[in-house]
């Protein structure tokens, strides 16, 4: 069976990926995913603020008694420069691509256009294969405009695509006011690909110490619907690549997600709940239930239950909607 699928320009041998996770931030785990059938690996995400934050630590420990004591500073232990900055991430990101027989995607979070475009650079002269953008913004400033938010993604994307020559996947949120037409934009400005959704850290709160949870829960199956109907929605409509995230807990979500248009189908929850094993799991599923359906290939099922393929196109919008309403409000009288 064909399984082969193709992700922001990158030919992978199914269509299964594992996400961004502490997994993924270690060479062993690194293997066993890829032994346990996953196609690509998407290392931890590289966050801007926590390098300049380290550094800015031990340059202040370094410089504090500069005046006052410089001859003290001979006993100051020095830290090797490989142990601060960026260059821990990126020797992972090079012994990862001399150990993995599957393409390594490095995932940045910035804060600056130099901080994106520098360590972007940086990445891909370390032998990313691609880089996935982790744009985690939520724009609490009230004063910000929708066009404001729209505008500093796309800034974003065309510093990166400037800087750099590998593959570029960019973390969509679902908060946009039209996501049909940013994911449009988002590919005319240089995305290789889109992944469907970024899921951004939301806190709860202790009662008992009325405190703010630090928490994350991890996803669960419920939460597929959303990026479900957009990539029913984008697949044949978009240049680029769709990926979909979140929500993947078995093989009956990575199949729905093919079904929509997904060219590939990215986990971490899963795996963080039961190990990096699950993946050869899922992979079985899904050719299990290509099998019984005698498809020999994915692209016999890619995207059959999209938006624009399905005969009632209707089924993903508000119309649809709103015939469930008036059956539910049937099944109420009888």
């Amino acid at each position: 069976m064909d399984l082969t699928t193709r992700y922001m320009g990158l030919q992978l041998k199914n269509p299964l990926v594992a996400s961004a996770s502490p997994l993924t931030g270690e060479l062993d785990s690194l293997k066993r995913l890829e032994d346990a059938g996953a196609a690509a690996l998407i290392l931890p995400s590289l966050f801007q603020e926590e390098i300049e934050a380290e550094t800015a630590r031990y340059e202040h420990l370094t410089s504090a008694h500069d005046d006052s004591w410089p001859e003290g500073l001979s006993n100051f232990p020095k830290l090797p420069e490989t142990q601060h900055g960026p260059h821990q991430y990126l020797e992972l990101v090079r012994r990862a691509r001399q150990a993995a027989g599957v393409p390594v995607i490095a995932s940045l979070n910035g804060v600056s256009n130099e901080g994106w475009t520098t360590y972007a650079r940086q990445l891909q002269q370390a032998g990313a294969h691609g880089l996935e953008l982790n744009i985690y913004f939520i724009p609490a400033d009230l004063t910000a405009t929708g066009r404001d938010v729209e505008q500093r993604y796309l800034d974003i994307l065309r510093s990166l695509r400037a800087a750099v020559s590998i593959p570029v996947a960019i973390k969509l949120s679902p908060y946009f006011s039209s996501v049909g037409n940013m994911a449009l934009a988002l590919q005319d400005a240089g995305a290789d690909a889109l992944v469907l959704f970024n899921r951004f850290y939301q806190p709860d709160l202790d009662l008992t110490r009325l405190q703010v949870l630090t928490d994350l829960k991890l996803s669960e199956p419920s939460e597929i619907r959303l990026p479900l109907l957009w990539l029913a929605v984008l697949s044949g409509r978009t240049r680029a690549s769709l990926a979909a995230s979140t929500g993947v807990a078995s093989a009956d979500e990575v199949v729905k997600y093919l079904l929509v248009g997904a060219d590939v189908v990215m986990t971490t929850s899963s795996l963080l709940r039961r190990g990096p094993g699950h993946m050869a799991t899922l992979l079985a599923g899904l050719q299990e239930w290509l099998d019984a359906r005698e498809f020999n290939s994915l692209e016999q099922v890619r995207g059959i239950m999209s938006q624009c393929k399905l005969r009632d196109p209707q089924a993903f919008e508000r119309a649809n909607y709103i015939k469930i309403l008036h059956g539910y409000r049937a099944h109420d009288r009888s």
